[in-house]
C-alpha cells in the first residue's frame, strides 16, 4: 500500500464517525493496539474494539483538519464532538504494519483562551 492508499484509508475512517459505518477490519490488524494516555486505557485487538464502540454512551462526530505523514507513520489533527456538543481538538498517531493500522493513540483535550502576554509572538489569533 502507498502512501496516498494509506491516507485515503486514515480519511475514510474519520469521515465513517458521521456516518456510523464499522471500517474496524478495513483499518486495522487484528491484533492492533489501541491507547488513550490521559486515561491510561490500552485496548488490543479489533474484536475489543468494536464491543466498546458499539455501546459508547455518546454519538461521537469526527472532523478531520489536517494529515500528514508517510511511510508506516502518520498524524491526524483534528475535532472530536460527544453528543453535538462543542468540537474539543484530537490528535491520532497511526503506525502502520503493511496495509493496515497496528497502533493508533488518541489525545484528546479541551480547547483554552490564548493568553494575552504571548500576542506579539503569535502569527494567528
Amino acid at each position: 500500500m502507498d502512501d496516498s492508499e494509506k491516507q485515503t484509508l486514515i480519511e475514510r475512517y474519520w469521515e465513517s464517525s458521521s456516518t456510523g459505518q464499522d471500517l474496524t477490519d478495513e483499518t486495522y490488524h487484528e491484533d492492533a493496539v489501541l491507547e488513550f494516555p490521559q486515561s491510561g486505557e490500552r485496548f488490543e485487538g479489533t474484536a475489543n474494539f468494536r464491543e466498546w464502540r458499539s455501546v459508547y454512551p455518546a454519538s461521537v462526530r469526527l472532523e478531520l483538519r489536517e494529515l500528514r505523514g508517510a511511510g508506516d507513520l502518520w498524524v491526524a489533527e483534528g475535532s472530536i464532538t460527544y453528543d453535538d456538543g462543542p468540537g474539543q481538538p484530537a490528535l491520532n498517531v497511526l503506525e502502520f504494519r503493511g496495509d493496515k493500522v497496528v497502533r493508533e493513540t488518541i489525545y484528546v483535550t479541551e480547547p483554552w483562551e490564548a493568553p494575552e502576554w504571548r500576542k506579539r509572538w503569535r502569527a494567528g489569533p
